[in-house]
This record gives structure tokens, sequence and C-alpha cells, in this order.
């Protein structure tokens, strides 16, 4: 259960050394947004802005990230959304879907930074970690083969 539910943002220069709970830190100097971590547990949890990392949008009264956030290297492994400063509870992730996350990140990464090697083909990267997740998901991942071959036949 998440502690705080809504976040004041706070647009810096540099992030500060101690941080107040409750608030987003965001420099635009430095494309990074910091907080302390939504279910009180007082972990700083940072959040870089780039292409291949978290987008933040503000519509001049508040901030909201994408995608969501998830505490999976925190003891307390939170996840959730920061929706127009509102925290939204997102659920928890298992190991496998953890590391399905980080392997489609990395080759997410991959692919950004070196245009130039071979094309990527994530259908084909993520097959095995895709095929563990149906396995440990059960229904979930049955409902997750059956998206998978809906997509392929479009």
């Amino acid at each position: 259960m998440l502690k705080i539910k809504k976040l004041e943002h706070r647009f810096i220069r540099s992030i500060p050394r101690e941080l107040d709970v409750g608030v987003i830190y965001i420099s635009m100097e430095y494309s990074t947004a910091v907080h302390c971590c939504c279910c009180g547990c007082g972990e700083q949890v940072v959040t870089p802005f780039s292409p291949t990392d978290w987008k933040m949008i503000y519509d001049g009264e508040s901030v909201s990230l994408t995608p969501s956030i998830g505490n999976w290297h925190s003891a307390c492994r939170s996840h959730y959304i920061i929706k127009q400063g509102i925290i939204v509870e997102a659920g928890s992730w298992n190991d496998a879907q953890i590391t399905a996350e980080r392997k489609r990140d990395k080759l997410a990464k991959a692919h950004y930074y070196n245009p130039s090697a071979k094309p990527l083909n994530l259908e084909e990267e993520m097959k095995d970690t895709s095929r563990q997740l149906s396995r440990d998901l059960g229904v979930m991942g049955n409902l997750l083969g059956w998206l998978r071959n809906l997509i392929r036949k479009n």
C-alpha cells in the first residue's frame, strides 16, 4: 500500500541532497526527476528522461511520468504511476516480469544508441522470456499468448 498519494512538483536546477517526502524534483538541465518512494520506505527514486527511459509531461499545473515507476532494486518493490501529480498503485510484478522488462529495456537502449547494429527483432529476442512469463502467469499467460498470436496475424 502506498503512503504517498500525491506529489507536488518543483522545477530546480540541481537535485538537493535532502529530499522532501511528497515532492518530485525536476531538473530539465540534467533531464532527470527525483522523489522519495511513494510507499514511504524513504528510498530515493531517480527517473532520467530520454527516448529510452521516462518521459515527463507538464500541463501547466501538474506533472505526469511515463512509463510506470517500478522500484525493483528496492526492498519494497513498489510499482506505481505518476499521473497529473496523483499516485496510482500499479500492481506488483513477479521476478519473470521484472526480468522481461529489464531485457526489453536493455534491447531498446542497445538499438537506440547503436542504430547501425543489425535491426532489432524484439519478438525473437523476447521469445524465451515470453514463454517463461506465460508459464509463470497461468491464466494471464494464456491471455498474453492469445494477444501475441493476434498481433502476429495482423
